[in-house]
């Protein structure tokens, strides 16, 4: 017990790292290492290992008896403004407001008995960091934007039949957040900054349907989390903005799957999926003092969101297994509402991967995928500035996984 306490500890730290959101809005696919290298296509139907607690809990019922998933994923998005700002306040473009994250993922399932399986998982569903230089033309509308999630997840599911298994599981979130940002160009050395946090409560639920021996189908959903974040706001040099406790209100988004595993021949496995997302719940970012009275108010006026994703697997041998996928992925952000604390837009991934089984027991799996997003003009009015130009983004995903069957 004391060698699997020191093996996790480290993994929950990473959980509460710093994140960058890789996929649209600040949402985080990168829930396990080996679907990264199908682009997480099939995710709810392959089951591939004790990560479909996230995906799909019904999954469970097609694993071993007993098994431990680790996974690290680095995440390095690249976010580069170029453009100006009205009144001409001076400053730079704001460097590389992206940097290189690390993030973990735990799960552990086990059978209970023929037909019921239980598990844990702790992961980031959510994650957003830009980070600009303190001098950037935009200073005024953002300089550090920062939110954390680490998410418990105990889940069951039960096998009805050998064609059905139904799943379901408990999502105790932890958020963390962080905005800051200049406050008016008369003030120049002025700063604000707003901390706050909050744990909240939510579900997720799963259904495998086995249609033949070599093809499946998942529907997974996960419920929304309203989180009302409690904290600090810290005002340096401007007297009319006073510090203190403040709050802030956010609900984090639902997501519906619907995914497709088929074992196309002995070497051949193929993958599909569409996921949809509930981001029209993130209308307007509000901040008031902890007395009611208003700080700021941002109209975020988000949309619903659709990614489509495909896959394949090649066994190369009993030990290697060779992956490749691709997906569009929607942003939540028009060009009316969006703003430099998430310039956000559409993305291709581009993945590949690999698993190596050393033996029964135990196997290793490696992904990676970059990112091809969409250019990103904004013409964003906030802190008495007109910020106008575009940005320049990119991301690259690297994981790394381990699974031992006991």
């Amino acid at each position: 017990m004391k060698t699997i306490t020191r093996t996790l500890f480290p993994l929950f730290l990473l959980a509460a790292a710093p994140l960058s959101a890789a996929a649209s809005g600040f949402a985080l696919t990168e829930q396990n290492g080996d679907g990264l290298g199908n682009a997480y296509a099939g995710q709810a139907a392959s089951a591939q290992d004790a990560s479909t607690i996230f995906f799909n809990p019904a999954g469970m019922t097609l694993l071993p008896d007993r098994q431990l998933v680790l996974g690290v994923n680095a995440i390095r998005p690249s976010i580069k403004f170029s453009g100006t700002v009205t009144p001409a306040v001076g400053g730079s473009q704001g460097g590389d407001a992206g940097s290189w994250n690390l993030t973990g993922n735990v799960y552990y399932a086990w059978h209970v008995s023929q037909n019921l399986s239980l598990g844990v998982g702790v992961g980031s569903p959510f994650g957003l960091k830009t980070d600009y230089s303190p001098d950037w033309v935009g200073r005024y509308q953002a300089i550090k934007s920062e939110l954390r999630t680490v998410a418990l997840n105990p889940a069951l599911a039960w096998k009805v039949n050998d064609q059905l298994s139904l799943g379901a599981g408990l999502s105790v979130e932890w958020i963390d957040a962080q905005l800051s940002n200049a406050i008016l160009p008369l003030a120049p050395n002025s700063l604000a900054t707003l901390k706050g946090s909050d744990t909240g409560l939510g579900y997720n639920l799963g259904l495998l349907w086995q249609l033949t021996p070599a093809t499946r189908v998942g529907l997974a959903y996960r419920s929304k989390i309203h989180h009302r974040l409690k904290g600090t706001l810290s005002v340096e040099n401007f007297a009319f903005l006073p510090s203190g406790p403040a709050q802030a209100e956010i609900t984090l988004p639902d997501t519906a799957s619907l995914s497709l595993f088929h074992r196309l021949n002995a070497r051949w496995d193929l993958l599909a999926d569409v996921t949809w997302t509930g981001w029209s719940s993130f209308k307007t970012l509000t901040v008031t003092y902890a007395n009611g009275a208003p700080i700021s108010s941002t109209p975020e006026n988000w949309r619903d969101t659709w990614r489509y994703s495909l896959g394949a697997n090649y066994h190369w041998s009993q030990a290697l297994t060779l992956r490749i996928g691709t997906a569009y992925d929607q942003a939540p952000v028009s060009d009316a509402y969006r703003t430099p604390r998430i310039p956000d837009n559409d993305r291709v991934w581009a993945a590949a991967g690999l698993q190596y089984r050393f033996s029964p027991a135990n196997a290793a799996d490696v992904g990676y995928a970059h990112l091809f997003v969409k250019n990103t003009p904004i013409n964003n009015t906030a802190g008495s500035t007109l910020l106008t130009g575009s940005y320049s983004n990119a991301v690259d995903i690297l994981s790394v996984q381990y699974t031992h069957n006991f």
